[in-house]
């Protein structure tokens, strides 16, 4: 839902291990517009991959893990004590004996789970829900007849694409009616900027402007409603526009960037990589001059399974996977990714059915509640935000991958797995991170310009999500809470300070103001608001019992930022660079 922004990255754990950051950029012309990313270190634009010096070997020389040791004991025991009552109270707060209950009580559903109620009222994932049995129909006569004209047809890439492009049609007129009109209007416009201006300046201007003038119109005009147009014609689906607008600017700006240098030019070079391709040679390496014409462009801007919500993936990388399956992809990954799609199913069913928090936040059912009480609706609301938007993601790109077509994962960590600002936004919407950081962040300086760039970004993505005040809000927020975790990187350093004892514990409590200040922006764009997050503050910071809870609750968050300081080391020991994010 955010981006993340390429910087050096050091884990504050027990190890002594020392990394260099690779810088990225892009090369300019002499008009000095922004070019395709063509070195070695410029593949590495989608994340900085901190470096041993002394390469993987060093990782067997970390000092030994703190597992076992009496300070993490101790912290057993405050997570075996602290986590329940964290859902108990949060529990306590829906049943129908607690004082606010009625105030929201006709908001819940019938549920059937344990004789329960279900609170079905976030409406984002109540849609989904309501939906899940036909689309997965849907997936299931989709990959049928996909592996019927594979194999009758071959596996050709222009075959297939003619079989994507056909199924798309139809599975979008299934989706928005007539409405389909409008969004082969809007994409065909697009199209034509980027084809009509190919590698000049005006390129990335038109199609910019364009897609952010389609993106207000949509607002402006609820979906383009036939309705706003004629009445008696208000039956018809809206449309959205905003993932399709990420695919046609990827299209247009990968066109663009293919003249800067061509495939032609890397195969003369003998600059292309050997085989199988990385994902990031995937997303740099352009694709054959005659492989951006309208078919393909149409099959990948309309793909279905990526379709309504993602993930994201960008023109070159999906004209690649059709024409070289990822190797990612097996029966067993897709298998073993089914069942953990079903657990975290269960398992947000059995939070919406124990943990009113999303009926409690909408009908502000909180009055009387204490600083601990008002603090649980608030996380477990986050909690749902993140699962909702994380079962989603995980259901089309599983419909992907049982496709051949493999994307990245958008949830890279669990949200209360999370300590640095800067990390969070790597593992949160990690394919529109990976888009927003190759499209808007790269072109405009990258990290040499960073302090201006984060505004920049960080508006778009507001923005993308919806026009709001408060997700404007929650934008801003964000660049202004980053500020004090980049000041303290810079000042108190891993290079200066890294072997000093106290430096995981001064790490800790950077990590207790991170993770506050994190929850306050997702809390003020996501779920409460402004009002709602004003009254939170209000009862903590304001009254005796708040500040006592404060105190509590900050002890808590620092022994979670140790262990997953832990967690971070424990994967840098194993070579899993997962442990920079």
């Amino acid at each position: 839902m955010t981006t993340d922004f390429p910087t050096k990255a050091t884990s504050p754990g027990n190890s002594r291990e020392k990394h260099k950051e690779i810088p990225l950029h892009t090369t300019t012309t002499h008009n000095n517009t922004a070019t395709a990313p063509t070195t070695a270190i410029e593949k590495d634009l989608l994340m900085t991959m901190p470096t041993p010096n002394k390469g993987h070997e060093r990782v067997a020389q970390c000092p030994l893990a703190l597992w076992n040791t009496k300070e993490f004991y101790l912290y057993y025991l405050a997570f075996a004590s602290v986590v329940p009552y964290m859902f108990y109270t949060t529990y306590r707060l829906g049943r129908e004996d607690a004082p606010n209950y009625p105030m929201y009580s006709s908001m819940l559903s019938e549920g059937w789970m344990f004789g329960r109620k279900l609170d079905n009222t976030d409406d984002q994932y109540a849609q989904f829900r309501q939906h899940l049995p036909i689309l997965s129909l849907l997936v299931f006569v989709y990959l049928c007849a996909s592996q019927l004209w594979s194999h009758y047809a071959g596996t050709q890439i222009s075959r297939r694409l003619r079989f994507s492009l056909t199924a798309s049609l139809v599975a979008i007129t299934i989706f928005h009616g007539t409405s389909i009109l409008k969004i082969l209007a809007i994409i065909s416009t697009s199209y034509a900027i980027g084809k009509c201006t190919g590698g000049s300046r005006w390129n990335p201007v038109l199609t910019w402007g364009f897609n952010l003038l389609a993106l207000f119109m949509n607002e402006w005009y609820k979906g383009y409603s036939f309705a706003s147009l004629e009445s008696r014609l208000a039956w018809m689906m809206a449309c959205s526009i905003q993932f399709t607008m990420l695919r046609l600017i990827s299209f247009n700006m990968d066109y663009y960037w293919q003249f800067q240098k061509s495939r032609v030019e890397y195969e003369k070079k003998e600059d292309l990589p050997l085989h199988p391709l990385s994902d990031k040679e995937r997303v740099t390496l352009p694709c054959h001059v005659s492989e951006y014409n309208y078919m393909y462009f149409l099959a990948y801007v309309l793909y279905t399974p990526l379709y309504l919500c993602g993930p994201i993936i960008t023109f070159n990388d999906f004209i690649s996977q059709i024409r070289e399956p990822s190797h990612y992809l097996s029966r067993r990954s897709t298998f073993l990714y089914t069942l953990r799609l079903v657990g975290v199913i269960l398992i947000m069913e059995w939070i919406l059915h124990h943990l009113y928090v999303v009926a409690i936040s909408k009908s502000q059912a909180w009055v009387g509640n204490s600083p601990l009480e008002l603090s649980m609706i608030g996380y477990f609301n986050l909690t749902i935000i993140w699962m909702k938007l994380l079962i989603p993601w995980r259901f089309f790109r599983l419909w992907a991958m049982a496709d051949g077509i493999w994307t990245g994962e958008n949830m890279v960590r669990c949200m209360s797995n999370n300590f640095s600002a800067q990390r969070f936004w790597k593992s949160w919407h990690r394919t529109f991170n990976r888009w927003t950081v190759r499209y808007i962040y790269i072109p405009l300086g990258g990290s040499k310009y960073m302090a201006f760039n984060m505004w920049i970004v960080f508006t778009f993505v507001a923005l993308w999500h919806d026009i709001k005040l408060n997700l404007l809000a929650w934008g801003w927020l964000i660049c202004i809470f980053l500020a004090p975790e980049l000041l303290a990187t810079y000042f108190f350093s891993y290079k200066t300070f890294g072997q000093k004892p106290y430096y995981r514990f001064v790490c800790g409590v950077g990590a207790v103001a991170n993770i506050i200040m994190m929850m306050i922006a997702n809390l003020v764009g996501f779920c409460l608001g402004l009002e709602g997050m004003k009254h939170m503050i209000l009862e903590i910071f304001g009254t005796v019992q708040g500040l006592i809870y404060l105190v509590s609750a900050s002890v808590c968050i620092f022994i979670c930022s140790q262990i997953q300081f832990e967690i971070r080391e424990e994967e840098k020991r194993k070579g899993n660079s997962q442990w920079i994010m």
